[in-house]
């Protein structure tokens, strides 16, 4: 059997890969190459950019597979490209793009304009088809409906996977290395806004991997289905800190400023604190049609993610880091944090000199010392 991998060299591309050769197949990986990374021998490589028709038809004259992996490029193109020459598609897409209000990811200031959303949101849940989006979300649904209405069409087998905030080795978003990153530079504090409390659905790479490949076991089962996968337990933004702190021996102390008190277009803490409202997705539906569970725990995979970094930490500036959208601005973030501490002791200092109500709390149930004593 073969196997066509598009992206393989990132978070859940490399577990991917392996995946397949355990399974038996004969895996080619087909990327632009911008991204080194040392597979097994007998995996073949084809370099070529998947966003563009003209690229992937040249890339693939001749050629057909078992099974075509989508995890990375321009979908809906990789989907028309792919007819006759595979009967099997699994393809991946973002869920923070797919359900609106969750983050406009072309707006300059993303994290400002986000919107509260129910917990959790299932596969059918009316945000992922709900109007107003911006025009970057409305063409991940539209690749969605192009794989699906090529599955109806009887092209191939499609399973559609929506990806969470995917996290571990080669992660483009990097989320732990900006805490990871702080604790080297010396970082005693963090700003953490509203106290860091939004619970964020996110998915370890193994974990995300292993989701993937329980649908290339089962293509009966999960074909035209649409999954939302990530790590079975959603944690807040402050536990996914103190998870990281006790790994890094490494002790924080959160400056909690209100979401209300900052600035437009805040950026000056991990991108992840400035999350306002819950993100979680339900992944009921894979647990229960596939069988899903976790392979590897939270904390384990937070020590995993930890070592990586350890062993190859990014370089400062780098792409990576820019793109992460984390500025390590040490400077401005005393700043703020010298501002939030003087007025929060302004604010103490006015609370206790004006008088407040007093309210004796008692337990609501009787406690009675004497029978007829109804408290």
């Amino acid at each position: 059997m073969k196997a066509l991998v598009i992206g393989g060299a990132g978070s859940t591309g490399v577990p991917m890969v392996h995946g397949l050769l355990q399974r038996g197949y004969q895996v080619t990986v087909l990327n632009r190459g911008v991204h080194p990374v040392e597979f097994p021998s007998e995996v073949e490589r084809i370099y070529a950019d998947p966003h563009w028709r003209e690229n992937l038809t040249e890339a693939l004259e001749g050629k057909s597979y078992d099974l075509v992996m989508a995890l990375y490029g321009r979908l809906r193109l990789i989907a028309e490209v792919m007819k006759g020459k595979t009967s099997r598609l699994v393809s991946v897409g973002g869920a923070l793009a797919a359900y609106k209000g969750w983050m406009t990811v072309t707006n300059e200031n993303p994290f400002g304009i986000m919107e509260e959303s129910p917990v959790p949101v299932g596969e059918d849940h009316f945000l992922a088809r709900a109007p107003g989006v911006d025009r970057f979300s409305e063409q991940v649904r539209l690749s969605e409906d192009v794989v699906m209405q090529a599955h109806s069409n009887g092209y191939y087998n499609t399973t559609h996977f929506r990806y969470p905030i995917v996290y571990g080795p080669r992660s483009i978003g990097c989320p732990e290395w900006q805490i990871i990153r702080r604790a080297r530079d010396g970082r005693r504090q963090v700003i953490v806004p509203g106290g860091g409390v939004a619970l964020l659905s996110r998915g370890y790479c193994d974990n995300v991997a292993h989701g993937l490949l329980l649908a290339v076991d089962n293509p009966t089962a999960c074909g035209g289905q649409i999954y939302n996968i990530s790590d079975e337990k959603p944690i807040a933004v402050r536990e996914w800190i103190e998870a990281l702190s006790r790994i890094l021996n490494h002790e924080f102390e959160f400056i909690e400023i209100p979401f209300d008190l900052l600035p437009q277009g805040f950026r000056n803490a991990p991108t992840q604190a400035l999350f306002r409202f819950h993100r979680v997705m339900d992944i009921a539906k894979i647990k229960e049609q596939l069988g899903y569970r976790d392979v590897v725990s939270t904390e384990r995979a937070l020590e995993l993610t930890v070592d990586w970094y350890t062993r190859h930490p990014l370089p400062y500036g780098g792409e990576i880091e820019k793109n992460a959208g984390d500025p390590y601005d040490y400077k401005t973030e005393d700043r703020f944090i010298q501002i939030y501490k003087d007025g929060s002791e302004q604010i103490r200092r006015a609370f206790r000199q004006s008088p407040g109500t007093e309210v004796i709390w008692r337990h609501p149930y009787p406690h009675p010392k004497k029978k007829g004593d109804l408290r």
